[in-house]
């Protein structure tokens, strides 16, 4: 990669009265100092005691390397502020109910206004959430129906799957001549709800043989369903339910066979304590089914997998809908088949409906979906599970209802907006951004995409480096500033990938034939072995579905997806990545002890904190306060533990080092354990060298979490690897590490396949395989097979992909 140096200084925030570069060329009348929000030392996470004016009412984005301070400035000091100042405007009985925030590590903070936040989390794990229903489009429909849908069948909610039809009788008070007079009657409420599948649109049937094996009893360990246990009071309420522990399974008789699998909630007593007792198949749809599959833990998807197949519902078909919901049409087309459609052709087909009573319903409604299709999300469905949407496209679909909000002097904070993007849908992204700023309203956006910062009226850049060597304000200005500031950002902001020469050979293919998941249209495609393919397209053109439904599930295949990582305080890189066993063993060994006491969530843990340390004291509906805990020092082990050392360092010294700082401890002298030392070489392969080993992972970037999840899976047997958008949060200074990475991949034998927008990604490709040419159904297409070099020189002819255009361009051809 080709990298602009310069050897000026970083100018820093203070350096003027007010932040330059951001007056010119705009339009907008000059920032004063009423026009302004001031930060006065930030100190939380790793930001170092900063100050820094922020202009308001301007288009403002942070930006440095993966875990230099961005979001510990706008999200945990900017935001959060903002947010428990607008909480405590609420009485303290309402405060009672809301989250407690504790104030954030700042001295000062002025200028504030209503921060709204629209981040990247998934959009929960309801399996009733859809994408209509997480935005305002299914309610629309829903009364639409109701006035226009033939034959009547009700009020909304006869049109919603979420409300059940029941029936019933209660007391109802109303006054008559004068006196209040309370009478019994019956009502019935007419929901949209399919009775079969309880507007789920899928019903569930399980394999029993995965559930236990029968040739045991319950007492020998015979049920294998995570968490279930005859140890402690699991098989106290077993044996309490009538059933008996010691017979093996498949003699029971059937009222135990019934009692075991089906029985409903059924109240007994076991030892003097009343309890509840369900079968087997009625507590796992409480406690596993009823979540979205995405956010399950990992071994409990892999379970559920295994044991519950899920097929569309023969009573609602899938639509979750009643007969009678389904029977209403408009022009034809029922709730179900509207909200079935791509958006794009909805949004067409509202606009077709002319009925001046709805006039208003029809013009909000168009209004919605017609965002959708601006915002690069036209492609997806009303009846599209919300669970199922990437962070990308769930940031993007909470943007909807801010678009046409007619709020002004409102701060917005976007973390990361064009994560999933292909470089064709950023450039309308970036339109979406300012027009939010020509609205009277501050942006704030936490970015690297070079394409955005460019857009920016003012750039706040974070570093120098990352961790312990970040949090500061390097640079803040304009544009033409930034390039000449000397910083991380400004050195690598003109970065361009060269094509790759000549690619690797391959030594074989995989064949996909006849792939139709989603929109793919009978795809055939051979996507080679031994080298290094980047599959790409636009946001819809069906990329993930002709990876993840085709590839991912071949033997000796390992996928590293976008799929989160559970996060707590008491959850770090050790814990994580498995670092911490063979340190245990290390310890206890050289000590004569046990492993167990090494860990501050068991045995070794401080009594007073639990091992957290730090102790919470809740202040009724006040915020609750964090304070290090007095007995450890915030250490999290007992002081007797501190006691033993390997190499001269006790346990909480080993986890208060950094991974290139274990790396070396655990690579030589007593202290050497090749166990661990491996584990912390993939950890600083991926960029993650700066991290201590002992850090919450709830304290980590979204990019630091991406890499840790790359960094475990590296080592995992597989012959391929499927990488999933791994630029994911990654500044533009630590893709080339990604590349190089990817390159010892393949190198040492792999086959690596990667889902991709990034342009050096593409160039440094060894085959592309592009996807489109559109979304939706305009896409499900293989567009392009080739070299990259082959790519750039298609973009100069007719037929040229949207991708080809970006990537010439990007490489300047």
């Amino acid at each position: 990669m080709t990298t602009s140096t310069s050897t000026d200084q970083p100018s820093r925030a203070g350096d003027a009265a007010r932040p330059a570069g951001i007056d010119d060329d705009v339009g907008l009348p000059p920032a004063d100092a009423h026009d302004l929000i001031r930060v006065t030392g930030a100190r939380e996470n790793n930001l170092r005691d900063i100050s820094v004016e922020i202009p308001k009412r301007r288009l403002t984005v942070f930006t440095g390397v993966s875990g230099s301070g961005k979001s510990s400035l706008v999200f945990g000091t900017i935001a959060a502020e903002s947010r428990r100042m607008i909480n405590e405007t609420y009485s303290a009985f309402l405060q009672g109910f809301m989250p407690s925030q504790g104030r954030p590590d700042v001295d000062h903070l002025a200028g504030l206004t209503t921060a709204i936040i629209v981040d990247q989390e998934r959009m929960g794990a309801n399996p009733r959430s859809t994408v209509g229903t997480a935005t305002d489009a299914n309610t629309m429909l829903r009364i639409l129906f109701s006035r226009l849908g033939e034959p009547h069948i009700g009020s909304p909610q006869a049109f919603s799957f979420n409300v059940a039809s029941i029936s019933g009788a209660g007391a109802v008070t109303f006054e008559k001549d004068g006196k209040k007079v309370k009478e019994r009657r019956d009502f019935t409420i007419t929901g949209g709800m399919c009775p079969t599948c309880e507007g789920r649109g899928t019903v569930s049937d399980f394999d029993l043989t995965a559930l236990y094996d029968d040739t045991k009893s319950l007492s020998e360990g015979a049920l294998t369903v995570p968490g279930f246990s005859m140890d402690g009071w699991q098989g106290r309420l077993f044996r309490g339910s009538g059933l008996d522990l010691d017979k093996p399974i498949r003699e029971y008789t059937a009222e135990e066979q019934e009692i075991l699998l089906h029985q409903e909630p059924i109240k007994i007593k076991v030892e003097g304590i009343n309890l509840t007792y369900e079968g087997l198949i009625p507590k796992i749809r409480k406690s596993m089914l009823s979540k979205d599959r995405e956010a399950m833990q990992p071994h409990i998807r892999r379970f559920v997998d295994r044991v519950v197949t899920f097929t569309p519902c023969p009573e609602c078909e899938g639509t979750r809908l009643t007969a009678a919901a389904r029977s209403s049409k408009i022009a034809g087309i029922s709730i179900a088949e509207a909200c079935a459609m791509q958006i794009s052709d909805l949004a067409a087909w509202v606009r077709g409906l002319e009925e001046p009573s709805v006039g208003p319903l029809l013009t909000t409604l168009g209004e919605t979906l017609d965002s959708f299709v601006e915002i690069g999300l036209g492609y997806l469905s009303l009846d599209r599970p919300a669970g199922t949407l990437s962070g990308g496209e769930a940031q993007r679909t909470k943007m909807i209802r801010h678009l046409g909000s007619a709020l002004t002097d409102v701060t917005y904070v976007f973390d990361e907006p064009t994560i999933g993007l292909h470089p064709h849908d950023i450039a309308r992204m970036n339109d979406l951004l300012l027009r939010l700023r020509d609205k009277g309203n501050t942006v704030l956006v936490v970015e690297h995409k070079p394409e955005t910062i460019a857009v920016a009226d003012h750039i706040i850049d974070l570093g120098p480096l990352a961790g312990s060597g970040g949090g500061e304000v390097v640079y803040a200005g304009d544009l033409a500033g930034l390039r000449t500031a000397g910083t991380l950002t400004g050195n690598h902001f003109d970065d361009r990938a060269r094509l790759k020469e000549a690619g690797r050979t391959r030594d074989g293919v995989i064949e996909v034939r006849g792939a139709t998941q989603n929109n793919l249209t009978g795809v055939d495609v051979d996507i080679p072995t031994g080298v290094l393919t980047v599959v790409t397209g636009v946001a819809g053109s069906g990329k993930t579905s002709l990876i993840h439904g085709n590839v991912a599930g071949l033997d000796g295949v390992v996928v590293v997806d976008q799929a989160g990582i559970k996060g707590s305080r008491r959850s770090n890189p050790a814990t994580y990545t498995g670092l911490l066993d063979p340190i245990r063993k290390a310890f206890a060994k050289a000590n004569g002890v046990k492993p167990a006491l090494f860990s501050a969530n068991s045995e070794g843990a401080c009594p007073t904190c639990k091992g957290a340390g730090v102790v919470f004291t809740e202040l009724g509906v006040m915020e609750t306060v964090e304070t290090p805990c007095e007995e450890c020092e915030g250490r999290r082990f007992q002081a007797a533990v501190l006691d033993f050392t390997l190499g001269g360092k006790n346990i909480s010294e080993v986890l208060h080092l950094s991974v290139d700082e274990a790396l070396e401890f655990f690579s030589a002298g007593e202290s050497r354990i090749p166990a661990a030392g491996k584990i912390l070489q993939r950890l600083s392969d991926v960029g993650l060298g700066y991290l201590t080993v002992g850090q919450p992972l709830n304290s980590l970037s979204g990019g630091e979490r991406q890499r840790l999840k790359l960094a475990v899976h590296i080592g995992d047997d597989g012959g391929t690897f499927i990488l999933d958008e791994p630029t994911t949060g990654l500044h533009l200074a630590d893709v080339e590490q990604l590349l190089r990475l990817l390159d010892r991949l393949v190198d040492a034998g792999r086959t690596v396949i990667v889902i991709e927008h990034h342009q050096a990604v593409m160039a440094h490709a060894d085959w592309i395989i592009d996807l489109g040419p559109g979304a939706g159904h305009d896409g499900g297409r293989v567009v392009f097979e080739g070299t990259p070099a082959e790519l750039v020189e298609s973009a100069r002819g007719a037929g040229a992909t949207l991708t080809g255009q970006h990537l010439a361009a990007y490489v300047g051809t």
